[in-house]
């Protein structure tokens, strides 16, 4: 059996339509579809992201991580500047989306 690999990840966000398209923006991600319920489904290709919006649920993740061939490049679509952290095993770089959840960008990756 292969080993489970993560596929999907919920951000729990007040506004869907513009973190989807700073996910779009800055990360290239694809729209795949929308929810009855209003749900946006992006993907990388790999990996796929669900925007719910459900106002008795706590908002967003503590973080998830995109691996990247430039932190540079990713500072300038998101118009930021990362933040090392340096509490990480492996180089990583901190910036914080449109409404302010935490993204870890790395150009090594991650241990798997």
């Amino acid at each position: 059996m292969e080993r489970p690999r993560i596929r999907h990840v919920a951000l729990n966000v007040q506004n869907r339509d513009k973190e989807a398209e700073y996910y779009k923006r800055v990360f290239g991600m694809e729209e795949k579809s929308r929810g009855p319920n209003g749900t946006i489904y992006l993907s990388d290709g790999h990996v796929g992201v669900a925007l719910i919006s459900r106002s008795e649920l706590p908002w967003g993740i503590n973080h998830f991580g995109f691996q990247v061939e430039s932190i540079n490049e990713i500072e300038e679509k998101a118009e930021t500047t990362a933040v090392a952290n340096s509490a990480a095993a492996v180089g990583e770089s901190m910036i914080y989306d449109s409404e302010g959840y935490r993204v870890d960008i790395s150009v090594e990756g991650w241990p798997i």
